[in-house]
């Protein structure tokens, strides 16, 4: 699905704002959009939120759903 991918993308772009936060304390996302409290920072916090939530669906999806060949071990 079109939305999964979406939600992917703005979950990596969340992670790897916060892993720059944590290794160098600096905060991409401020930083390109003005600030934290801008509202464009605003809207892409959120937009990387929901996101996250999002892709808490896709732990619980059926296989045949996804697309994706079942894993095995």
């Amino acid at each position: 699905m079109v939305i999964d991918k979406i939600a992917l993308i703005l979950t990596i772009i969340g992670a790897l704002n916060w892993g720059s936060i944590g290794i160098f304390g600096f905060d991409i996302v401020a930083f390109l959009c003005g600030g934290q409290m801008a509202t464009l920072s605003r809207i892409i916090y959120a937009l990387v939120g929901i996101a996250g939530l999002w892709c808490i669906s896709l732990l619980f999806r059926e296989h045949e759903e996804t697309g994706h060949a079942p894993h095995t071990a």
